[in-house]
């Protein structure tokens, strides 16, 4: 389960999406994130769908790559669908006990379903196909306006950087703990979910221990390369517009305005 985990990592591949200015992936992402709660008919979904597998085609990461992503957060998928099933109010369908299925928390149950679906594989094409070097650059360049209002913006595209970085590093260490307790006598397979919950507890000292070692380590070396946070520092690379990255945005200004007039006339 914990080496299903995508989001963080990055698939080294040569691809027309790996080539895009970090710019575009993230801001492409964010517009793509937000045209999944615009409209709740069909055709919206069936046009992010394919917008979706275009791009999924286009990176060359595979899709059962992507896919695996999807364990990791099967149980608030399931939880989601659950609440939305029995709790939204309606033309009731199916009744039992105490608990109604309606019409419409079926729609919306089906709806939020397909939404973090492809809000999960959408984010992982951004991290899959964009170095952690490339994604501080970007988020910076992108958040620079914010340096009027005196917000730090380098050292928080730092940390949200290290932060994705780390996310499949910790659970590499979760897993070698978990194989090394269980190699002495610890059962996480067994029991019930609140006896599952409670057999990971004893994971969390060690975790914590292992994260503020890394997070030392990392302050330790970054002192040592003489690093003194964003003031006066320049980019080897610096990010520059090309003709794909223009395409890119009119391929997205399309596929918004498409989403728009199937959302307003269907």
């Amino acid at each position: 389960m914990l080496r299903d985990i995508t989001i963080g990592q990055y698939y080294q591949t040569e691809s027309v999406i790996h080539k895009l200015d970090p710019r575009v992936k993230i801001g492409g992402t964010l517009l793509y994130i937000i045209s999944l709660f615009l409209f709740e008919n069909a055709w919206g979904y069936v046009l992010a769908a394919l917008f979706l597998a275009m791009v999924i085609k286009l990176s060359n990461v595979p899709f059962k790559f992507m896919v695996r992503g999807m364990k990791s957060i099967l149980l608030l998928l399931m939880i989601t669908v659950i609440f939305n099933l029995f709790l939204t109010p309606g033309e009731v369908l199916v009744g039992f006990w105490k608990l109604k299925i309606t019409k419409e928390g079926l729609k919306m149950a089906v709806s939020m379903a397909f939404r973090l679906s492809f809000l999960i594989i959408g984010s992982s094409i951004m991290t899959l196909t964009t170095t952690p070097n490339n994604l501080t650059d970007g988020m910076e360049k992108m958040m620079s306006p914010l340096k009027i209002f005196k917000v730090p913006v380098h050292e928080v595209a730092m940390m949200m950087s290290i932060a994705l970085r780390f996310i499949p590093i910790l659970m590499e260490e979760t897993d070698k703990i978990m194989k090394a307790q269980i190699a002495r006598g610890a059962d996480f397979e067994t029991g019930g979910l609140i006896k599952r919950a409670k057999a990971l507890v004893p994971l969390l000292v060690p975790l914590f221990i292992s994260a503020f070692r890394r997070a030392n380590d990392l302050a330790m070396a970054m002192e040592a390369r003489c690093y003194r946070g964003g003031d006066g520092r320049t980019k080897m690379k610096p990010l520059i517009y090309k003709n794909r990255d223009y395409l890119a945005y009119a391929v997205l200004v399309t596929y918004l305005a498409i989403k728009i007039v199937l959302g307003v006339y269907l």
